[in-house]
């Protein structure tokens, strides 16, 4: 089950209505009851519910428009309860959302500066996936090594740093995310592949602005894959 880890009563009214999303008690475009009925339901004030909504709202899980009420606007992944390395569901959104702003400049960067070298390290951590999926293994650590690589031919400290900091975080959604993917069909691990190798090739071509919408494309794939059902 997730856990909201906010203290007390909004944690619980977080995971409750999250956790009947994914059994599908409240379906995609269903309307949640009202704050009123919540605040009934789990012994709590209205604000307390309105502060687990607007998280759920901040994970793109509900939608709340005025004069509409609140609805369901996504079903995460049921089998994201399986593997879950992380805490919560939005410690993982929020990783990727941090990889958005950083990897994406990373990546255009790596276009202009990558030499030879850098450009031999990104492919061999490709054949190393490519490898991984052929044997029916994960591979979080292969994939950490592919960006790694991308940050490395930057040839900005920065960009390295700020995504060796993150590294555990960052293997731990990554293991999360290929293990779902291991476990649906052999046709989206392959579509991982060619987002990756997408990456590669821009690089390669030293095409800056090529580089920088494959790796957006990518980690919003890996996002929407991972809460998306």
């Amino acid at each position: 089950m997730f856990e909201y880890k906010s203290p007390g009563m909004p944690g619980r009214v977080y995971s409750d209505i999250l956790n009947r999303i994914i059994d599908g008690e409240y379906r995609e475009g269903d309307r949640l009851p009202s704050e009123h009925t919540l605040a009934e339901r789990f012994e709590t004030s209205r604000p307390t519910v309105r502060e687990a909504l607007a998280q759920l709202r901040a994970d793109g899980i509900i939608a709340t428009r005025q004069g509409s009420g609140t609805t369901v606007r996504r079903r995460p992944d049921p089998d994201l309860r399986r593997f879950a390395p992380l805490e919560t569901l939005s410690d993982i959104r929020r990783c990727y959302e941090f990889r958005l702003m950083t990897e994406v400049g990373g990546a255009a960067l790596a276009a202009q500066k990558a030499d030879e070298a850098d450009l031999e390290a990104i492919q061999h951590a490709c054949d190393t996936l490519q490898q991984v999926i052929h044997s029916e293994g994960i591979g979080a650590r292969d994939d950490f090594a592919f960006h790694l690589a991308v940050a490395r031919a930057s040839k900005n400290q920065f960009f390295i740093t700020a995504l060796s900091f993150i590294h555990e975080q960052v293997e731990l959604s990554m293991d999360l995310s290929r293990k779902l993917s291991l476990v649906k069909s052999i046709e989206r691990q392959q579509r991982v592949q060619q987002e990756h190798l997408a990456v590669l090739e821009a690089i390669r071509r030293r095409d800056s602005r090529g580089a920088e919408q494959a790796m957006r494309a990518h980690l919003g794939n890996a996002m929407e894959r991972m809460v998306g059902a």
